[in-house]
């Protein structure tokens, strides 16, 4: 999907380009903060530009915790430690226990965008 069909799907809106953990993603990647809650509960809209992924790493917690990610707009990639990759289109709900290790992007062919919940830890691994 290429960034003129993307966008009219995006309807989050693209964010601002991710800086602060640009060092974790291969390629660019964007972060658009919808809402935050009074429990520390937020939701943000991450965008990948084609091929851009995070490197594999882990939502730690030792109770609760954990990732879920709804798809919005695009085509990505979906990988947990020691299994296959999983395809990704808009409408895919992945809920990602707490201390598995993963990683997920963009189809190279596509731009990529899903509403993540953060309410955790992350530990990332230099790894891509």
């Amino acid at each position: 999907m290429n960034k003129e069909e993307f966008d009219k799907l995006n309807v989050f809106g693209l964010g601002q380009p991710n800086d602060a953990f640009a060092e974790y993603f291969s390629g660019q990647s964007y972060l658009n903060m919808l809402a935050k809650t009074e429990n520390g509960i937020s939701f943000a809209n991450v965008i990948f530009e084609p091929s851009c992924r995070n490197n594999w790493h882990i939502h730690a917690s030792k109770s609760g915790g954990g990732q879920v990610l709804i798809c919005t707009a695009g085509y990505g990639y979906y990988q947990e430690f020691g299994k296959e990759v999983q395809k990704l289109s808009p409408g895919d709900i992945i809920v990602i226990p707490a201390n598995v290790k993963h990683w997920h992007g963009a189809r190279p062919n596509s731009w990529f965008s899903h509403i993540v919940e953060k309410t955790h830890q992350q530990q990332f691994f230099s790894s891509k």
